[in-house]
């Protein structure tokens, strides 16, 4: 099983996220299928098949968030070296191709938002830059072709 590497924060809102799932949203569709059981025969019930549908959804969510919680490691970004992209580092890349300046922050899970910049760590973007520096040039297999960067900046 491979670590899941997330801050903090990121742990503290996929852990509040998963308490709400265990005791708001599964309470919610137990009332759900028991209202509609109380309206009579299952087998042509539209609301109890899709509460038992939601109730199935919701229940495999909670495994898969509860399996990710246990596989992390919270990064501490006092400890990493700032001279390199590591976890943490805001990144401001040149596109060698159209000369395109983007900026991307690499976080971990929980904290990804791709449309703002923010990408996880583990992602295979953000796995080619890890370890550059100011003035590599790297390459990013990336599904239309290979990519090609400049690190201009790195912050953290």
């Amino acid at each position: 099983m491979d670590k899941v590497y997330m801050s903090k924060d990121g742990y503290e809102k996929l852990s509040k996220e998963l308490d709400e799932m265990k005791n708001v949203k599964r309470a919610e569709i137990q009332e759900a299928i028991a209202t509609a059981r109380a309206h009579g025969d299952l087998k042509e019930n539209a609301e109890y098949h899709a509460a038992r549908e939601a109730q199935g959804l919701l229940e495999a969510k909670i495994r898969q968030l509860e399996d990710k919680l246990a596989r992390t490691e919270i990064v501490d970004s006092a400890n990493i070296p700032t001279d390199a992209v590591h976890f943490g580092a805001k990144v401001e890349l040149e596109d060698m191709d159209t000369g395109d300046i983007e900026n991307y922050e690499l976080v971990g899970a929980g904290d990804d938002d791709p449309i703002n910049g923010k990408i996880q760590v583990s992602s295979p973007f953000a796995q080619a830059l890890l370890e550059h520096k100011v003035n590599d040039e790297v390459e990013v297999n990336a599904p239309g072709g290979v990519l090609k960067f400049k690190i201009l900046k790195i912050e953290y």
